[in-house]
């Protein structure tokens, strides 16, 4: 559990220890070369293999995370992580905390590194391997300067292979990041299978648990992972995966062969980071703050108050696209005024906005705003990939009072396409504009560096129709949202939910990180159901989170959630019936006035509603049907 004071700045400290090079006369370096968390239960250790061939191992408390695994990076078809010596060591410490969004509201940035320098013996390539090992994980990146030859062409040689006996979870790339994660033994994962980042694993032996991505994603392809034929996973850049079906299915097979080949760099290589986290239970992996921290704060000349610059604000949205509504200007005009009702502070309007005059958006946005809803809308990616359209309409946007812009169809993560992400979030931040992208890849710390981005899909959510959610929505929590916030468009209460329950959709909203939380039920729906008044208190960011014990991977995702003084109990149950007891020592001293919103066991289509007062010394028994939930708000009573 967190306790902190919100520090109105950063506080930190870096400790540097001097660069240790070698004279031609010492005795090399003593390998393995070792880096520890600062409470010293996760450890990186670099090792030579044979040929000098670099290799690394991850343990959690003396039990491997990563076994030995091959370490590398290719510059110009040769990779130089084979045949390398190591020409110096540096290390380093930092402890700080600064001001972050989503599953909690102040970071920790921890870590004691290392910078490994290295020298390519059959080129002569001076480059270095920078690693850091925090409390939740460790991650890695290559660094290699700018040499006599101004461009060129990197690749990845770096291999995970995760113990025996471990249990993964990952999905395919056919639908980019909008996929089903299976659940596979190590032992049974077949060779050449592709997967989107995170992978999560169960470490054997209830050891703990682990999940596998990247942060600080720009001027590079993104990272997916393609499983060899020793169970592990290697790191695969953008091109060298297939394209997916909806990259496929909207753009030229010229863009597709374009992209299936590597993406130059002019001057120095800087990867993105190679994340491992890493820890005992599932509350340390959803805690995890090194893939933000890992990432660059804000420039202070475009946020001046970093996440508070007042015009960054997250909020709840409604949208008419899922559950019906008319889509006209009048419809799309009533639902801001259901928006308002709601307390939700912003309105996502798909393409028909393109069909309006000036003056009919210029009305839609004074009419919200008079219900203190702020207007987001929808563009199509390809529209906006030159630097002088999407200057032109983000200014036009803005001189409507717009607040926010929807972009979707990315499907790709080659450099060109993440280069285009950077470029948006720059000039939307120019423009004072809200960013929400959709046909997205994972996030990788974006949002840091970008307050303005609120949130981005790369999920596999409620858009779609095929598929029984119960077993799906309690592996999410565990996977794709370890990587950061996620549009989902949680909670529909009609067909669409298939077999989930009316308090299974509910709790989704306070389950699935998303500081932009657009909601994917008609807000009639949402204002007719008796936990409305529940439904309008869920706030989109939170100041704590706690996993609670009984917590599963696809079986049940139980969060208790904090937002100042007001507590969540959310519950998601996967396909099978169950009861579980949560234990309330989390709340505070006083006692607590609460709503309990309850599976009806005969209908999946209706909630129990209940009221009750609850100290930290009593306990919740929940009764969950297949595909149920449950979800719970305690407001503290007066002391």
């Amino acid at each position: 559990m967190r306790s902190f004071d919100l520090p109105s700045h950063r506080i930190g400290a870096i400790v540097l220890a001097p660069l240790l090079l070698l004279p031609a006369a010492q005795p090399p370096i003593a390998l393995p070369i070792t880096v520890t968390s600062p409470n010293s239960q996760i450890k990186f250790d670099l090792s030579v293999r044979s040929e000098n061939r670099l290799a690394y191992r991850v343990t959690l408390k003396g039990r491997p995370v990563i076994e030995l695994s091959r370490l590398g990076i290719v510059v110009d078809g040769v990779n130089i992580g084979d045949g390398a010596t190591v020409a110096g060591v540096e290390r380093t410490q930092k402890d700080e905390r600064y001001r972050t969004r989503g599953v909690h509201s102040v970071a920790i940035d921890r870590y004691n590194a290392v910078t490994i320098a290295l020298i390519h013996q059959l080129t002569g390539t001076r480059y270095s391997v920078e690693v850091r090992a925090f409390d939740d994980g460790v991650a890695f990146r290559y660094v290699v300067p700018a040499g006599a030859k101004v461009t060129r062409v990197p690749d990845e040689a770096t291999d995970f292979n995760f113990p025996p006996r471990s249990v993964v979870w990952y999905h395919d790339l056919e639908g980019h990041y909008e996929g089903v994660h299976e659940r596979k033994e190590i032992e049974d994962v077949g060779e050449g299978d592709w997967a989107a980042p995170p992978v999560t694993t169960q470490l054997p032996d209830g050891s703990g648990y682990a999940s596998v991505t990247e942060a600080a994603l720009k001027d590079f392809a993104g990272m997916v992972l393609q499983t060899d034929r020793r169970a592990g996973f290697a790191a695969r850049l953008a091109h060298a995966a297939p394209a997916s079906y909806p990259y496929r299915l909207r753009y030229a097979a010229l863009d597709v062969r374009r992209l299936e080949a590597p993406a130059s760099i002019t001057g120095a290589i800087t990867t993105p980071w190679r994340v491992i986290l890493a820890g005992t239970d599932l509350n340390t992996l959803v805690n995890s703050d090194v893939i933000s921290n890992l990432s660059a704060p804000p420039d202070p000349a475009l946020f001046p108050q970093g996440l508070d610059t007042p015009w960054v604000k997250p909020g709840r949205a409604v949208w008419r696209y899922l559950d019906g509504g008319e889509n006209t200007f009048d419809g799309i005009k009533d639902f801001s005024d259901m928006a308002g009702n709601l307390g939700f502070e912003y309105q996502v309007v798909e393409g028909l906005w393109r069909r309006w005059t000036d003056d009919q958006l210029r009305e839609l946005v004074t009419f919200s705003k008079e219900r203190h809803v702020g207007i987001l809308l929808w563009v199509h990616s390809r529209d906006i990939q030159k630097a002088d359209a999407r200057r032109e309409l983000f200014q036009r946007l803005h001189g409507f009072g717009v607040a926010g812009v929807k972009i979707d169809f990315f499907d790709h993560e080659a450099k060109e396409i993440i280069d285009l992400y950077q470029a948006i979030l720059s000039d939307a931040a120019a423009f004072q504009l809200l960013v929400d992208f959709h046909g997205a890849n994972k996030p990788a710390g974006e949002s840091r560096t970008w307050p303005n981005e609120l949130t981005r899909e790369g999920v596999y959510g409620l858009e779609h129709r095929a598929q029984a959610w119960a077993r799906h929505n309690t592996t999410l929590p565990f996977t794709r949202y370890l990587a950061g916030h996620g549009d989902y468009t949680p909670v529909v209460l009609g067909d669409r939910r298939r077999e989930t329950s009316w308090p299974h959709q509910i709790a989704t909203a306070a389950i699935f990180t998303s500081p932009l939380l657009v909601y994917g039920a008609n807000p009639k729906s949402l204002l007719e159901n008796p936990a409305v008044e529940l439904i309008k208190a869920l706030p989109s960011t939170w100041d704590e989170t706690i996993v609670l014990p009984g917590s599963s991977i696809g079986e049940v995702a139980a969060f208790a959630r904090r937002k100042g003084d007001q507590w969540f109990v959310a519950v998601l149950n996967g396909p099978e019936a169950r009861t579980l007891r949560v234990e309330l020592k989390f709340l505070g001293p006083r006692s607590y006035n609460s709503t309990l919103v309850r599976d009806d066991p005969d209908n999946a289509a209706a909630e129990r509603i209940e009221r009750a007062m609850l100290t930290r010394q009593g306990s919740l028994e929940i009764s969950l049907r297949a595909g149920g939930g449950f979800i719970a708000r305690l407001v503290p009573g007066k002391s």
